[in-house]
């Protein structure tokens, strides 16, 4: 690893790329024009090189520097200082310690992840970090090959969500579906039979699925509150629930999804 090079104030013209990480508006427009996203924490960090992603600088805890001494980080300027001088250039109380910019990869073609994928979860209108970095964690853990997004979705390698991610979001390959929600007709013409998952009352429960809507399925899952758009149920081939109990309506959509994730790559059913 190459020698720290100490931050003594936050007015560092080096540090750009660590402004206001809380500021979302500031991040959208700073972040993906310029090919880039901040990893925050350790594993994540490490996580994101195992993946391949190029590592552009990082911003570290002097407290913390031989955390990160077994990489080879000889070409990488990697900046160090106080607590407080973190938190006057991030906005927040860096209480991870590390966090790392990196160049993004160019996304991924969605007719390519169409050919090689065999289950897939479609989003659409996700635009909750949280729910996302979840549904991205949950995708990973759960058998699902890829992940599809409408236009609308949040982006998948902002902060937050990667953090809640864990750095699965780097393991799962995505692209976005546009225009929306036309191209769900492409989804079914590769094989793929879209669930549209939903409370709606004609809804068939998810584990009466037959083998030949198991075989290839697209689980389309919409935002919190609203739900997917009449446009999304209209281009599925089945509208599927997860049954409730005790009077409850719905669960949260990260949590549907992964209840949902296991179900589909349930190796035995009906």
């Amino acid at each position: 690893m190459q020698a720290t090079e100490m931050i003594t104030t936050p007015l560092d013209e080096r540090l750009a790329d660590y402004r206001a990480l809380t500021d979302l508006e500031l991040r959208t427009r700073w972040e993906p024009p310029n090919g880039l996203f901040i990893a925050e924490g350790e594993l994540v960090l490490r996580r994101a090189l195992r993946a391949g992603y190029r590592l552009r600088s990082v911003l570290i805890d002097a407290k913390r520097v031989s955390q990160l001494e077994d990489l080879n980080l000889a070409d990488t300027p990697v900046y160090a200082g106080d607590q407080a001088t973190l938190e006057a250039i991030t906005g927040f109380h860096v209480h991870r310690g590390v966090l790392a910019s990196f160049h993004r990869k160019p996304e991924l073609d969605a007719a390519e992840i169409l050919r090689t994928a065999r289950r897939l979860a479609i989003l659409e209108n996700i635009n909750n970090h949280t729910n996302l970095g979840a549904l991205f964690r949950s995708a990973a853990a759960l058998g699902m090959d890829a992940v599809l997004l409408s236009p609308t979705c949040a982006d998948p390698l902002y902060r937050r969500s990667v953090r809640v991610s864990m750095g699965e979001v780097f393991a799962v390959p995505y692209a976005h579906l546009h225009p929306w929600p036309d191209t769900l007709t492409d989804v079914r013409k590769a094989g793929f039979t879209v669930l549209a998952l939903t409370p709606a009352a004609d809804a068939i429960p998810i584990q009466h699925l037959t083998a030949a809507q198991r075989a290839k399925p697209a689980l389309l899952l919409g935002a919190e509150g609203p739900g997917l758009t009449t446009g999304a149920l209209d281009a599925s081939d089945a509208r599927i629930v997860i049954p409730m109990h005790r009077g409850v309506d719905s669960l949260n959509v990260a949590n549907a999804a992964a209840v949902a994730f296991w179900e589909l790559n349930r190796t035995e059913h009906p």
